[in-house]
């Protein structure tokens, strides 16, 4: 008998780490101290779609490496308060817990950003085996490509062994390559459209939206069930091997992006496993990635499938 979705535990595998976030007040000067709000939070991309899904009322489980270290012991007080069971978050001495630094201009737009996340190094195989007991209770793995190579082969081997279905975020430009050898057995893949175009070959701005629509079609050419691309302000577009189709942004002060796409990745899992179609998942996307940019910090702490309908009817 299938579980009931709030049966349903999600096994969630990847970065956790600091954000420093720092947004310019005015013109960004080159070579010279800029007038700035600065915010620290809790993210990570797989930490932060397991705190979305938290927030959703779905059962999560975070498989994550961090220092021993007052950051981590920060984090993994917060992250388990928020709802994500911790337990099996590795802790280790030889690398500090990660940390990523970004730049946003006086629009709230990404300028730079850099990340340390030398720790994800003990994010081992060995690891994951040990705790392949996760992987048998859970109902769907999500993991980000921050993964070491041989981290990600055992965690798709993991999965094909007990049948659960494979969420994937490729993260960032230089990492989205580690998706492709996978692509045919992922349930749902949600590139941006840098990462997208590594991943089919094909080069496309995000204002196109008929290019990005082949893309997605693309990808489930290649295997994908669901292939979703953000397009930042022009919205989405998805393709499954049945439909496809195109969601506007919807309209929202930008006040920080850091953290929407991990809680458009997070709602559109959770519609998923709510028996919610695509199509109407893909709106709960967009409406949760526009109370994440309308949020000075990386999750909307309010975050509730009510916010967001709500959102998508203002």
């Amino acid at each position: 008998m299938q579980k009931a979705p709030e049966e349903q535990t999600v096994l969630v595998i990847g970065a956790a780490g600091i954000d420093i976030v720092a947004r310019i007040d005015g013109k960004i000067q080159m070579g010279t101290s800029n007038p700035s709000r600065i915010r620290t939070s809790f993210g990570g991309a797989a930490r932060n779609v397991a705190e979305n899904l938290a927030r959703l009322g779905q059962p999560v489980g975070l498989l994550a490496v961090l220092g021993k270290d007052r950051p981590g012991d920060e984090m993994i007080a917060y992250t388990r308060q928020a709802g994500v069971d911790v337990t099996h978050v590795h802790r280790v001495d030889n690398y500090p817990t990660g940390s990523y630094v970004a730049v946003l201009n006086e629009k709230g737009h990404l300028q730079y950003a850099c990340d340390d996340m030398r720790v994800l190094e003990e994010l081992t195989a060995s690891y994951l085996t040990y705790h392949q007991d996760l992987f048998e209770a859970a109902s769907l793995l999500f993991l980000d490509a921050n993964l070491p190579p041989a981290t990600l082969e055992t965690a798709f081997e993991l999965a094909a062994r007990y049948n659960l279905p494979v969420c994937a975020d490729p993260t960032s430009r230089s990492l989205a390559p580690r998706l492709k050898p996978y692509l045919n057995r992922l349930r749902l893949i949600v590139p941006s459209v840098a990462e997208a175009g590594i991943l089919t070959g094909q080069t496309f701005e995000a204002a196109d939206r008929e290019a990005t629509l082949s893309a997605a079609r693309a990808l489930v050419n290649h295997g994908v069930g669901i292939a979703l691309i953000t397009m930042s302000e022009f919205g989405l577009c998805y393709a499954t091997p049945e439909t496809n189709g195109h969601i506007p942004a919807l309209s929202t002060t930008v006040n920080d992006p850091t953290g929407a796409g991990d809680a458009l990745t997070a709602a559109i899992i959770y519609a998923l496993l709510n028996d919610i179609e695509i199509d109407d998942a893909a709106q709960l996307g967009a409406a949760a990635a526009a109370l994440a940019l309308r949020y000075p910090g990386t999750i909307y702490p309010d975050l509730s499938l009510d916010k967001l309908y709500k959102e998508l009817s203002i």
